[in-house]
């Protein structure tokens, strides 16, 4: 099993027939994901890579089924893209999109409050590499061949680090049950948390894997939220242990402003929670494997 997508979710893209977004459609189409369309304003009628493009995500649901959208819309206009797909009626949201202004984001969230949470578009992103649940479907712009299928499940604010963990991992013979970006901006759809809830309710996943950094409550709250909440394993990678405090780092969110936002103190309140911390970026591997293997014997 897998979280969000998996081989029959119909998938539209929206910014179809832009070259980033030509790119990515096609990789996935190459991967098996199921995409049964895109949306271009102004394009609808004609067809791109073999699918039909459409003028409005309301009309493409129509007419497709779509259930999940990944957005490749330039950043002036992505957060209408991702309203546009909260309306209508899309379950599942991935939005690549880098340099959506802050406020932009904050209107997003606030709009998506007017439908109760079991009606809620779930949106990871933006400035994520997408969701892959490996041998099923894939919904970003990563390299699909590093990813095993399994029943790990990774979450991280880092596309490059996830990459990095389903690499080691596949090394190990260990595979993965679904990967998710949640994206590393100060705003974004869904947090550590959510997607740790999504792992535990699902039967197919034995452990997970976090990788958070510097920067924002995030890590902290998900490990509070495990420690209270989880039944699995969970294991966290911390990124920016030697960086100086107040310095910013490459994602929009990776300032430490408060308590608790430092890597350090995210390490130590993670071990507090009972999360195993992974010393370094090239122990992730060896630290899920060392977690598993305890699991399995006890």
């Amino acid at each position: 099993m897998a979280i969000f997508i998996n081989e029959n979710t119909p998938i539209l893209i929206q910014g179809f027939t832009g070259r980033i977004g030509t790119f990515h459609a096609q990789e996935m189409i190459d991967y098996g994901s199921n995409v049964v369309g895109g949306v271009t304003p102004g394009k609808g009628g004609s067809t791109h890579l073999g699918r039909p493009v459409f003028n409005t995500v309301k009309g493409a649901v129509q007419e497709t089924g779509a259930e999940a959208s990944i957005v490749f819309v330039p950043p002036p206009f992505a957060a209408d893209a991702i309203m546009e797909a909260a309306d209508a009626g899309i379950k599942y949201c991935v939005c690549i999109t880098d340099g959506i202004p802050a406020q932009d984001m904050i209107r997003v969230k606030r709009y998506m409050r007017r439908y109760k949470k079991e009606q809620r578009m779930i949106l990871t992103g933006p400035n994520c590499a997408g969701t892959i649940s490996p041998g099923k479907a894939m919904l970003g712009i990563m390299p699909g061949h590093i990813y095993m299928p399994g029943r790990v499940g990774i979450v991280g604010r880092s596309g490059t680090l996830g990459y990095e963990a389903a690499a080691q991992l596949k090394d190990l013979g260990i595979g993965v049950s679904t990967s998710v970006g949640i994206g590393g901006d100060p705003i974004n759809g869904s947090s550590h948390r959510d997607i740790l809830e999504h792992f535990e309710n699902d039967p197919e996943t034995d452990a997970v894997l976090m990788i958070g950094e510097i920067g924002g409550p995030q890590e902290a709250e998900a490990g509070q939220w495990a420690k209270a909440n989880m039944k699995k394993p969970v294991v966290a990678y911390i990124a920016g242990l030697s960086a100086p405090k107040g310095r910013r780092m490459g994602h929009a969110g990776a300032i430490v402003s408060a308590f608790g936002e430092s890597a350090a103190e995210k390490v130590e309140i993670l071990k507090n929670c009972g999360v195993t911390i992974a010393p370094t970026p090239s122990e992730m591997g060896a630290t899920i494997a060392k977690v598993l293997q305890a699991r399995k014997a006890a």
